[in-house]
């Protein structure tokens, strides 16, 4: 059966699978990144996964894989294939996609970020699927995005765009990572929230999915720390909003998982905001985690139509 490798490095582990070309899960498998052991290692250990996962399609299969589809987080350059820079595995400047396809025997690879990776799987198959505009975000330990127009992902003219996270929405606030000040993503992202709480409940290990449970218990200083995170995000939300003037916004990522409890104030807080605009839906994510592996086979798959059509 014909069949693209999928893997989507995060930054503790890797989820990878065999997909079919009508997007069917083939094999899944996880394993860590051991990032641990620093960035060599990491590269080490994607390569003998993406390995091991090729002998497992010939042994069950009959064929090697046709193509492979790579998901990484930071800074990406698609076109060259490199893996640029990521502060939670320690690389810099890593030809992953050449490494990876020397590995699989020369067959091609595409090499993705993984937010916009797991934006192009909620586009075609996710909640975004037959949507021609849309915006993806994602809201875990940071917050980044994914613009999707027409089926397929903007990545911007030098990789970076849907970086909503890292908009000012609080001129003068706490320093965020990037070096500016009062970016999003350091005012509503799911470890903004948990540092809030924590704060404010005096329990150091409380997170945001404690903060959202005292929410919906009535607690008044979760609800608190949960609308001053809700007024940053809507703010950066209704940004993009005029920017871009999707047809939907999708919502993914720890925080999403709040449901309700974020999905009613989020709504409510940027329909408050938006004046000419007009007012896209608001919807969760659809495919979880498996979104970014997903999206990878997508990636993959898309190499051999562009082979086939040449």
């Amino acid at each position: 059966m014909r069949h693209v490798i999928a893997l989507d490095v995060g930054g503790t582990g890797m989820k990878a699978a065999l997909v079919a070309a009508d997007g069917t899960l083939l094999h899944e498998d996880r394993r860590p990144t051991g990032r641990e052991r620093g960035p060599d290692a990491v590269v080490t250990a994607i390569l003998d996964f993406a390995a091991d996962l090729r002998a497992h399609g010939i042994r069950e299969y009959g064929e090697a894989a046709a193509a492979a589809g790579v998901a990484v987080p930071g800074i990406v350059d698609d076109v060259n294939g490199i893996a640029a820079y990521a502060a939670n595995l320690g690389w810099k400047d890593v030809p992953l996609r050449a490494l990876l396809s020397e590995r699989l025997g020369g067959v091609p690879v595409a090499l993705g970020h993984d937010v916009r990776t797991g934006g192009l799987a909620e586009g075609r198959i996710g909640a975004g699927r037959g949507t021609d505009r849309f915006l993806f975000l994602a809201l875990g330990t940071g917050i980044a995005g994914a613009i999707g127009i027409e089926g397929r992902i903007e990545a911007g003219a030098h990789g970076c765009a849907g970086e909503l996270g890292h908009v000012v929405v609080r001129p003068g606030g706490p320093e965020c990572g990037c070096g500016q000040h009062g970016c999003m993503e350091v005012l509503a992202s799911a470890a903004a929230v948990s540092r809030a709480w924590a704060a404010a409940c005096g329990d150091p290990s409380a997170d945001a999915a404690d903060c959202a449970r005292a929410v919906e218990a009535g607690d008044p200083r979760a609800i608190e720390v949960w609308r001053d995170a809700l007024d940053a995000l809507a703010a950066g939300l209704v940004t993009g909003i005029t920017l871009l003037d999707p047809r939907l916004l999708i919502i993914g990522g720890g925080l999403a998982e709040a449901g309700d409890t974020l999905f009613g104030p989020l709504r409510a807080a940027v329909e408050a905001r938006v004046t000419f605009q007009k007012l896209p839906l608001i919807v969760p994510a659809a495919l979880g985690d498996t979104a970014g592996c997903l999206g990878a086979g997508l990636l993959a798959w898309d190499l051999l139509s562009v082979e086939v059509s040449a």
